[in-house]
């Protein structure tokens, strides 16, 4: 089963002013963002296959995952020079990203992630 996730809004109930241009799903929360927390919570149950539908901050959250850093919240071992996980976070994980639009409401992004 997929879960489909809203990485869209522009989170105006969740600013820390009206400089912060972070979207809400990437406010930090100790040294990982909320929507990794969200995507943690649902791969304990095995749900492990994420269609994140974006829009406003999609770069955000983009290069989050293209520059995860598994080694700040798992255990590892350095040997001659090469990093050896002992547990992973997402390596089981299948993230899809789609641009559902900036401006689009909550319906519409799932018509267009339907497939």
């Amino acid at each position: 089963m997929k879960v489909v996730l809203f990485c869209g809004g522009y989170g105006m109930r969740m600013r820390n002013g009206m400089g912060d241009d972070v979207p809400k799903p990437m406010q930090m929360v100790g040294p990982r963002p909320l929507l990794w927390h969200v995507m943690r919570y649902y791969a304990h149950f095995g749900h492990t296959e994420f269609v994140l539908c974006l829009g406003y901050g999609a770069h955000y959250i983009k290069d989050f995952f293209l520059r995860y850093q598994e080694t700040a919240s798992n255990d590892f071992v350095l040997r001659a020079g090469r990093v050896e996980l002992l547990s992973t976070d997402i390596s089981d994980w299948t993230v899809s990203f789609v641009h559902t639009g900036q401006d689009s409401p909550i319906g519409e992004r799932l018509r267009r992630v339907r497939h």
